[in-house]
């Protein structure tokens, strides 16, 4: 299964779960902990815990999953730990606060429509 078509996966179902400013960040050359983020909000911890019900699920469909799904019961920020991929579904405080769009600072941003 290519990078590309699992990225794109993702952020397609965050998309069509309301999922609000996904961003996929490009991690291959800043850090040797995974290839990419996709970094996505969420309206509140129900639908936090629906967009990661739907990646979870497209991403099951297509042979992946996950080795750790990390504050799913916790509410203001998912992690999906695919590996190569991290999925961050995050609460709009919890994704300000951090804003790891820019804490990684050498990382590239890929917009939704690039990916």
């Amino acid at each position: 299964m290519s990078e590309d078509r699992i990225l794109k996966a993702v952020v397609a179902t965050i998309l069509e779960k309301k999922g609000d400013r996904p961003v996929i960040l490009d991690l291959r050359e800043v850090s040797i902990i995974t290839d990419y983020f996709v970094v996505a909000g969420g309206q509140n911890p129900v639908h936090l815990q629906a967009l990661a019900d739907a990646v979870e699920e497209r991403l099951k469909e297509m042979g992946v999953t996950p080795q750790r799904i990390e504050g799913y019961r916790g509410g203001g920020w998912i992690l999906m730990d695919y590996g190569d991929l991290v999925v961050h579904l995050m609460g709009k405080e919890e994704r300000d606060f951090y804003h790891l769009e820019n804490l990684w600072h050498g990382a590239k941003i890929i917009e939704p429509a690039m990916a």
